[in-house]
């Protein structure tokens, strides 16, 4: 047997017997009366305004009301609203603004702001100044063009001014072999200022130094020993000759280089590292001297002075002097040699130079005056040397050249049937004695002398020179 659950429907409650609220029974045929609002039912009659609110059911607003009362908060004790009335906005309200009611333009007005630019606002545009230089697109674009095809271009500072060519290579990317930047000038791979260049150019502030893709050898980060540091350190300063703020002057020691090449790891301008400042400034070689060649060398400490002392040799504002021990005795004591001197291998950095041609391809002028201050059985001379320009083996090209090579040059000296003297060392006799330049700040001349090095003292011990002799060549030509 089943049963049916009882009528939950509308205008009154059945009751045993299916009979409704009024006695009548609501069968299948009859459909029970729908509520009308304008007659009251049984169940008005018997509410109580007394009661009204209580039941189970309540509003959002009352339960809000009622969590209020918990919370102690005074909003409780207004007044409520109703739907058609507006909230009390508080006294918060007071603060936040209010928006004015959208209101939609017409279609005509609406295209015309659509296609208006939109304004910047008044204070973005007061606190940004307009930009200068290159923008972000053409910066990444630069910047997507360089990463590309390898291309820099490098711009002249004010310290790189009248610096050559190839020695502003050398400073901008010490990792780079010479040989290599001599290639890459000769072959008119690099511009400056759109133009091709000669090795030996000078640079001008403001300029700009095309260069092309270089494969440069990565860096090893290898931490630095401090011992080998201090080391360093103490060795270069036991060369000082001279010394101030803005430069120094070392005497170079036979057998020591200057600059690093192929197979070379101890040099004078890798030493110089340990000299660095707080301020990361290392010192700066000037100029140079062959490898073999002892004597003084100078050091800028800032690249300002640095750049003042090479405009110096340039400019012939430097003397210098050198001691030579030569093979036979000249002639003439005292003369002039002039000559155009070439490189046998353009591409060698360090290839044995000739005498050549006015006009020949690399042929630069050379120019010295020399003096013979004693002899010795007339097999061997002291000469002293006053070199006007500064080319590459200058010195000793131009004594060769004249049949009085260097003793021990290993490049120059072809004298065939020549026995060393004994106790002669064989090692280049070839010392940078005296160099005389004005200070890079005060313009005044620091006049220098460095002591002959030890295979060289033995050498004058035992041929019987004085070195404290008068030099005659004080009294040769400056020019």
């Amino acid at each position: 047997m089943t049963t049916r659950p009882p009528s939950r429907g509308g205008a009154g409650r059945k009751g045993a017997g299916g009979k409704d609220a009024s006695g009548r029974g609501a069968g299948p045929g009859r459909a029970a009366k729908p509520f009308r609002p304008g007659k009251p039912g049984r169940s008005e009659a018997f509410r109580r305004p007394d009661r009204e609110r209580t039941g189970p059911r309540t509003s959002a607003l009352d339960a809000a009301q009622r969590a209020a009362q918990v919370r102690g908060d005074e909003s409780a004790k207004r007044a409520p609203w109703r739907p058609g009335d507006a909230p009390d906005p508080g006294p918060e309200a007071e603060a936040r603004p209010v928006r004015a009611p959208r209101t939609r333009a017409p279609r005509a007005e609406a295209a015309e702001i659509a296609d208006a630019p939109r304004p910047r606002r008044a204070a973005a545009t007061a606190q940004e100044p307009a930009p200068e230089g290159p923008t972000r697109r053409e910066q990444r674009a630069a910047a997507s063009a360089t990463l590309a095809s390898g291309v820099q271009t490098l711009v002249v500072e004010e310290d790189e001014a009248e610096m050559r060519i190839d020695r502003f290579l050398t400073t901008r990317f010490p990792q780079l072999p010479f040989t290599r930047v001599q290639s890459i000038v000769r072959k008119g791979e690099l511009r400056v200022d759109g133009k091709r260049a000669k090795p030996n150019d000078r640079l001008a502030p403001g300029m700009s130094v095309r260069v092309p893709p270089l494969k440069l050898d990565p860096v090893a980060d290898r931490p630095r020993s401090l011992a080998r540091d201090a080391n360093d350190a103490d060795f270069i300063r036991s060369l000082i000759l001279y010394e101030d703020a803005e430069m120094m002057i070392l005497n170079k020691p036979f057998g020591l280089a200057v600059q690093g090449g192929s197979g070379t790891v101890r040099h004078v301008d890798g030493l110089l590292e340990a000299l660095t400042g707080k301020d990361g400034q290392k010192p700066r070689l000037v100029h140079r001297l062959d490898k073999d060649t002892a004597g003084c060398l100078i050091v800028a400490k800032t690249r300002l002075a640095a750049a003042t002392l090479a405009k110096s040799f340039r400019s012939r504002s430097a003397r210098k002097v050198y001691w030579a021990l030569t093979a036979g005795v000249p002639r003439v004591h005292q003369g002039r040699i002039s000559t155009y001197l070439a490189k046998e291998e353009p591409t060698d950095a360090d290839a044995r130079m000739r005498v050549a041609s006015h006009g020949d391809e690399g042929a630069a002028h050379a120019l010295t005056y020399y003096a013979m201050v004693d002899n010795a059985a007339q097999k061997l001379s002291w000469l002293s040397l006053k070199p006007v320009t500064g080319r590459t083996h200058q010195l000793r090209a131009h004594a060769a050249h004249i049949g009085h090579p260097i003793v021990g040059d290993p490049k120059y000296f072809s004298i065939e049937n020549w026995e060393l003297p004994g106790g002669i060392q064989n090692r280049l006799h070839l010392l940078a004695r005296r160099i005389v330049i004005p200070h890079p700040r005060t313009g005044k001349p620091v006049d220098v002398t460095a002591p002959l090095p030890p295979h060289m003292a033995q050498s004058w011990n035992l041929l019987g020179f004085d070195a404290s002799r008068y030099d005659p060549i004080v009294e040769a030509p400056e020019a």
